[in-house]
């Protein structure tokens, strides 16, 4: 093949010089990332070759654009192996991986490459750059010195094994989950559905449609694995269904994750003590707004001891009403959990998730949420057919600002299928930057499993997946308004700690009645959500909150179990984690269940030592929120501030600097207490 004829190698003749899916073929990725390789190697000899004395703009700046289209090729490749992928992809990803992780390596390792950095680093007045310089030249060095630049030869030779074993590692345990995950299958009768409802029989016989099959079909995706859990009267197939989920990567088969957990534990911690530090979550914790192991358990501690009597509450009510139905004796298991739940919330607030779904009608929801964003920020989007796509599922927008100048490119991805993974994610295409061509707009992507539409109706969202969607465009918007000079330090490319503030905040307007107003009709009759139903979503909103409250934290307290290890781990994986979260569990645990296998956040994803972020920026949103709340939701005075403040800087300050500018002081826990409607005791 020639470089002609692969579209990495050349300039995108695109709108907006978008992607262009149409003419990528599976076999152009391993050559253009071998090419782009090559010219990134290029790049940085020519920076360590350049006979002038090392400066900022020579070597941090030159260092910052160089591997641009190494970036290109393999934002795509990594972008489409979780929304897009196959055996081949597959395959190629374990022969790319452990070669792209030794290429970084050697760039972070070269001693020439280092020497120039720290000598800029030591010898630059630092009074003369600006804000974004500074930090690029702090993060920069820094950046180094987590990459091993300090170690001896001995010592970067065992950081390049761990790092390579590591990249193998990762995408081998993402692989075993959605391989496990798409495995599975139910069979179900019409009898077994008995009293389900509508729309998830619907879904079931059309994915048995879609495997060549008869009558009906679960799996363990969400929109089909969620609704059998809320709905299905029969415990022993709820039952069946649940061990189905929580033992997936468990079976003695190729699939089984447990090996591989051990692994990556141990290769984190070693690589953190190789760099001076005690635990990998200490080595994680440095470059976070926690700091430390301390801070993210206070946190958790706080809130585990705050939620507990209301959690402990709310699982005694649903117990209550679960033996009414089935006798004083009975013991309510995690697969009752959402069937009673469900239950009890009808009871309690006359409020079924399913009596929403028609008034949630896909198409509807995205004018609505993006209705939302030309309220708050005046911009607006436009589908362009022009632009090329990854799956015929997909719709790519253009985003224009207030102004009407051209902001970015959105993809959106809503439904399941065999070649994704589950979950919801945000992700970009190409970054964000100002050069000497002006300011290169960015090009994001949510992708979600929603509902998919049946032969009789369209995509009826769960109020659930409208959060859900609200979520991932806030992460968007973050991407969306990116507006700084270098790519690293563009949009998400934040704190992780600080980068779910833009998404949960989103989430707030959910319940806000003058929203739903704007958006939620009858699919089939135009009319409005009725008020009563709007109320009853709102009384609702803070229904069982204890109990996920609590799910989350022993989510956190896992996640920090196996990262503030001091020696490597040897023991049995599911008996750890029974350990580890015991304090935040209240339904009985169940043996041969385990979650870490398949805990793609903190074993493949980027939030090792990091889960407690979705609750620490909980904290956070519900602060922030709370000036919409005072100065009213669409206030565009108060979002033209968020977006000023946080969603255009990226991480050009620290993250706790800029929040203190939009919302001017620092968060406290008590808004997310109030929210939430439980008792502080201050």
């Amino acid at each position: 093949m020639t470089d002609i004829q692969n579209p990495f190698l050349t300039t995108y003749d695109t709108p907006h010089q978008t992607t262009p899916f149409h003419l990528i073929k599976t076999e152009h990725y391993e050559p253009a990332i071998e090419k782009s390789m090559e010219e990134h190697n290029q790049e940085i000899e020519a920076i360590i070759n350049n006979p002038e004395t090392p400066n900022f703009t020579n070597t941090n700046v030159a260092l910052e654009k160089s591997g641009a289209r190494l970036d290109q090729v393999t934002t795509v490749f990594g972008n489409l192996l979780s929304a897009e992928t196959n055996d081949e992809m597959q395959a190629i990803a374990e022969r790319v991986m452990p070669k792209l992780s030794e290429h970084s390596n050697n760039i972070s390792l070269n001693e020439k490459l280092f020497a120039r950095i720290k000598a800029v680093y030591e010898s630059t007045d630092k009074e003369q750059l600006n804000q974004e310089e500074q930090m690029l030249l702090q993060n920069t060095y820094d950046g180094f010195i987590r990459s091993g630049a300090n170690l001896n030869e001995e010592q970067k030779e065992r950081f390049r094994q761990i790092s390579a074993e590591m990249s193998l590692l990762t995408l081998n345990f993402s692989q075993n989950n959605l391989k496990e995950t798409n495995h599975y299958e139910l069979p179900v009768s019409a009898e077994q559905l008995s009293g389900m409802p509508e729309s998830t029989l619907e879904a079931y016989a059309q994915v048995a449609k879609e495997k060549g099959k008869e009558g009906y079909i679960v799996t363990l995706d969400a929109p089909n694995f969620i609704p059998f859990m809320k709905y299905n009267p029969n415990p022993e197939l709820r039952k069946e269904l649940y061990m189905a989920y929580n033992t997936r990567c468990t079976h003695d088969n190729e699939y089984n994750n447990e090996a591989i957990v051990k692994k990556l534990v141990n290769l984190r911690l070693e690589r953190a003590q190789l760099l001076g530090f005690s635990t990998a979550a200490d080595y994680v914790l440095t470059r976070r707004m926690a700091e430390n192991s301390d801070n993210v358990y206070n946190l958790l501690n706080h809130l585990l001891e705050a939620y507990t009597p209301t959690a402990q509450h709310e699982v005694e009510e649903v117990q209550a009403l679960a033996q009414e139905t089935e006798g004083k004796d009975f013991q309510l298991m995690p697969w009752d959990w959402a069937y009673y739940s469900e239950k009890l919330k009808v009871q309690k607030f006359n409020l079924d998730e399913e009596a929403l779904r028609p008034y949630f009608e896909l198409g509807q929801v995205i004018e609505g949420v993006f209705g939302l964003a030309t309220r708050l920020y005046g911009i607006t989007f436009a589908e362009n057919k022009n632009i090329s796509t990854y799956h015929p599922d997909v719709k790519a927008y253009e985003v224009f600002d207030k102004d009407g100048n051209f902001l970015s490119v959105l993809y959106t991805d809503f439904h399941p299928r065999a070649g994704k993974r589950s979950g919801a994610w945000m992700t970009s295409f190409k970054e964000q930057w100002k050069d000497e061509n002006g300011n290169s707009r960015p090009h994001v992507s949510v992708t979600m499993n929603f509902t998919n539409p049946s032969e009789e109706k369209p995509a009826l969202l769960t109020f659930s997946e409208v959060n859900t969607f609200l979520h991932e465009f806030g992460h968007a918007l973050h991407g969306i308004f990116a507006n700084t000079t270098y790519q690293s330090m563009s949009g998400t490319n934040v704190y992780w700690d600080f980068v779910e503030l833009p998404s949960q905040i989103m989430e707030n307007f959910a319940i806000e009645k003058d929203f739903l107003n704007t958006f939620a009709k009858h699919y089939q009759t135009g009319e409005n959500i009725p008020e009563d139903m709007i109320q009853r979503i709102v009384d609702a909103s803070n229904f069982n909150v204890a109990y996920a409250c609590l799910r989350q934290l022993s989510f956190g307290l896992l996640d920090m179990a196996w990262y503030t290890r001091t020696e490597p781990f040897e023991g049995n994986v599911r008996n750890y984690e029974k350990q580890a979260w015991l304090k935040a569990q209240i339904l009985p645990s169940v043996e041969d269940t385990c979650m870490t296998v398949q805990f793609s956040h903190i074993m493949s994803g980027g939030y090792a030592a990091g889960y407690y972020s979705y609750k620490w920026a909980e904290v956070l949103d519900a602060d922030a929120f709370s000036l919409f709340q005072k100065n009213g939701i669409f206030d565009a005075e108060t979002a033209n501030s968020f977006r000023e403040n946080v969603l255009s800087k990226g991480g050009t300050e620290h993250p706790m600097t800029l929040y203190k500018r939009f919302r001017g002081q620092e968060p406290a826990i008590d808004a997310l207490l109030r929210r939430n409607g439980i008792i502080h005791k201050v």
